[in-house]
């Protein structure tokens, strides 16, 4: 296992402009530094093919690696602190070193907790200081989940006009996976989802919903250095919707990912970084 590893590149606009496409948010000014977690576009990891495991996350040569063969992995949440711009045109190294591994007995068997850290150096400059954790759980058989909601489970809650809407439609989110090298299958496979890990539809990214609550910030001129802590609460498929905003309270600012039925999915506060 590979206990740090250090990829350097030179960013350049293209992810940049493609993710702007893709949420329908507007382009930065590259050259003054890219929004909140925007760098979750960059210096990714792309592993071999013959790396990949069956669910088509990598099991070897990889920060983290996972602790058993058949153990599925959810990304729980985190911390990213900015400490300066993150800018296009210019070299950027990243530093990944798995900070702490935790074991623990859950209803569904075995959890192990990993807390992954991230530093992105640019100009000899930490700029973005990051915790992700993420959780890695025993393998179910599957339920035979369905790709469709129970009908009259839930009353639709309309958007509130603070309130942004995002369409997961599968398109989405295949393209939100490919801009992030991310190939595990939940997000794009329909019938690995439901066959093989027993869920009702395709998973949305977490740090997808992670992002769409930055954006809602970024929308309310939330910029500068900050410090943004998430969480990841509840699962959301694709054809239950997502709708994100963000709310000051207590000289921060709350934001939330939800449904389209309002269960609340993430959560986030985000605050100048001292």
């Amino acid at each position: 296992m590979t206990d740090v590893v250090e990829p350097t590149e030179l960013l350049v606009p293209g992810p940049a402009e493609a993710l702007s496409g893709l949420l329908g948010v507007p382009l930065p000014d590259l050259d003054k530094g890219l929004p909140l977690l925007w760098h979750w576009i960059y210096l990714l990891e792309r592993p071999a093919q013959s790396d990949l495991g069956l669910d088509g996350h990598p099991i070897r040569n990889t920060v983290p690696a996972p602790p058993g063969p058949g153990r599925r992995r959810m990304w729980a949440g985190g911390q990213v602190r900015t400490c300066g711009a993150l800018v296009c045109g210019e070299s950027a190294t990243k530093r990944t070193t798995v900070l702490s591994t935790q074991e623990k007995q859950g209803r569904s068997g075995a959890l192990t907790f990993v807390v992954v850290g991230h530093q992105i150096l640019q100009g000899d400059r930490i700029v973005v200081d990051e915790r992700q954790d993420i959780v890695y759980r025993d393998a179910v058989e599957a339920s035979g989940g369905t790709s469709e909601p129970e009908p009259g489970q839930a009353a639709k809650v309309p958007p509130a006009e603070d309130e942004w809407t995002i369409e997961t439609s599968p398109t989405l989110l295949f393209r939100y996976s490919a801009l992030t090298y991310n190939g595990h299958r939940i997000h794009y496979d329909r019938d690995y989802a439901r066959d093989v890990e027993g869920y009702p539809g395709l998973l949305v990214h977490g740090p997808l919903q992670a992002l769409a609550m930055a954006e809602a910030a970024r929308a309310r001129g939330y910029t500068g250095d900050q410090v943004f802590d998430y969480r990841l609460r509840s699962p959301l498929f694709d054809h239950q919707g997502l709708v994100v905003s963000a709310t000051p309270r207590d000289g921060a600012l709350a934001t939330v990912a939800r449904d389209g039925f309002g269960r609340q999915t993430a959560t986030g506060t985000l605050h100048p970084a001292d």
